[in-house]
């Protein structure tokens, strides 16, 4: 199984351009076939792309900043300290693996931006401890859980629909929390993967040719205690006063506390609220925090680079009438009890040409919300779908995957074949689940 995953691993480093290039790649596509479809109209379809391009600079936001408050956070030291701590349980390799997944995946649960650095930080400090343990598979290990974000509280696609104004309210209305991540349905999913998936891992570990841990310090953050020089001045007091931290993070979390009192339900602006409110709070150092904030930036380019593609591209769909036709086609190929399945077989396809689940649902969302009303389903069953697809994908799109490898030192190539036999195993108990529990 082992000479298996490396052989996927080189096909898909070979093969796989970057996400930017596909964004492009399926930009110009979509405005291709619209134009064979239009062959009168060309200057409409130029002009639809420009006009839904800024199209959700909103989402796009509240994207960024579920990502770099969830990073920010982790880089807390008590926070660090504590991960630390609990690496050092692993007493073995088979454990090590064990750890480092059900432990990001509890962090994945409560934010998918927090569990990028703390996988990152386990399975280092697994592998630190743990000589014996593979670490391209405890990396492996630490992605993994990725697939389980949809049913998490950061849930990009069933927080996007619970909270209000967003793009498609005017098509399903908002969709409380209780019928998407916290629907008996996903919590089945989440609790099946939760329990075979380390077996999997497990189960793909070499028993020989590991490769361990190599020390190379790689700091997550370099410039957290500023410049000492200037440390005593009366600008430098000011920016390191915890005073300013603490006051505004209680402000943030009393707000959050209210809210939830008068019955607002789980939204992106609550959840980005909380955690930029308990950075602020652990942090207490506004210099701190926005050090910590700066080093969360480099990973959240490709968001905001991709985001107005994916928005043109949606536009293009609706203005060409291409949209009308997938709905069409996907209401005539699917009955009420496969569309669920169907979609999330589409949305795993889908995923892999635009690997993010906020863009996905931006692109995909209108059309299985048309195509499923057709067919009298339940929108929620629609979200959920979209983004379990999307999450079953990323196994194999190494687009989430970078942060990750950027801080422990690898490469995509070391970690993707055990990826791709993982998500194999992934599709078909999802697929099952899905069938029957939605």
């Amino acid at each position: 199984m082992n000479r298996l995953a490396e052989r996927f691993s080189k096909i898909v480093e070979r093969f796989l351009p970057d996400a930017f290039v596909i964004a492009v790649i399926l930009m110009l596509l979509m405005m291709v076939i619209a134009l064979v479809m239009n062959p009168s109209d060309p200057l409409t379809i130029v002009e639809s792309y420009g006009d839904g391009f800024w199209a959700y600079l909103t989402f796009t936001m509240q994207m960024i900043l579920l990502l770099m408050t969830g990073m920010a956070l982790a880089k807390v030291p008590f926070i660090e300290r504590f991960l630390i701590r609990v690496a050092s349980l692993a007493k073995s390799a088979n454990q090590a693996y064990v750890l480092t997944f059900l432990v990001t995946s509890f962090a994945y649960y409560i934010n998918w931006g927090l569990a990028v650095i703390v996988g990152a930080i386990i399975a280092r400090e697994v592998g630190k401890r743990n000589q014996k343990a593979h670490f391209p598979l405890l990396v492996a290990a630490a992605y993994a859980p990725t697939v389980l974000y949809t049913a998490g509280l950061s849930s990009s696609i069933g927080l996007s629909v619970a909270t209000e104004g967003h793009f498609l309210e005017s098509m399903i209305g908002v969709i409380p929390t209780s019928e998407t991540i916290f629907h008996s349905g996903t919590i089945i999913i989440l609790l099946a993967l939760l329990i075979t998936m380390p077996i999997f891992l497990v189960l793909m570990a070499p028993k020989k040719n590991i490769i361990p841990f190599a020390e190379k310090e790689k700091r997550i953050s370099s410039r957290i205690d500023g410049d000492e020089a200037n440390k005593h001045s009366f600008a430098s007091r000011l920016e390191h006063a915890r005073i300013w931290g603490i006051i505004t993070g209680i402000i943030g979390l009393l707000y959050v506390f209210i809210s939830f009192f008068n019955g607002r339900d789980l939204d992106l602006n609550i959840i980005n609220l909380t955690f930029l409110s308990l950075g602020l709070l652990c942090h207490q150092s506004l210099f701190r925090y926005a050090e910590a904030f700066k080093d969360a930036a480099t990973s959240i380019s490709p968001i905001i680079l991709q985001f107005p593609f994916y928005a043109g591209i949606n536009a293009v769909l609706g203005s060409s009438g291409l949209a009308e036709n997938i709905v069409n086609w996907m209401a005539s190929v699917a009955s009420t009890e496969t569309f669920g399945l169907f979609t999330y077989w589409t949305a795993g396809f889908v995923n892999l040409l635009a690997p993010s689940g906020g863009g996905q649902w931006a692109l995909q969302g209108p059309l299985q919300v048309a195509a499923g009303a057709q067919l009298g389903v339940n929108h929620a069953i629609t979200a959920m779908a979209v983004g379990w697809g999307d999450g079953w994908t990323n196994l194999i799109q190494p687009f989430w995957a970078l942060p990750i490898l950027s801080v422990v030192g690898l490469h995509i190539r070391h970690i993707m074949g055990y990826c791709i036999l993982l998500s194999v195993w992934v599709g078909v108990i999802t697929s099952i689940l899905i069938f029957w529990v939605y």
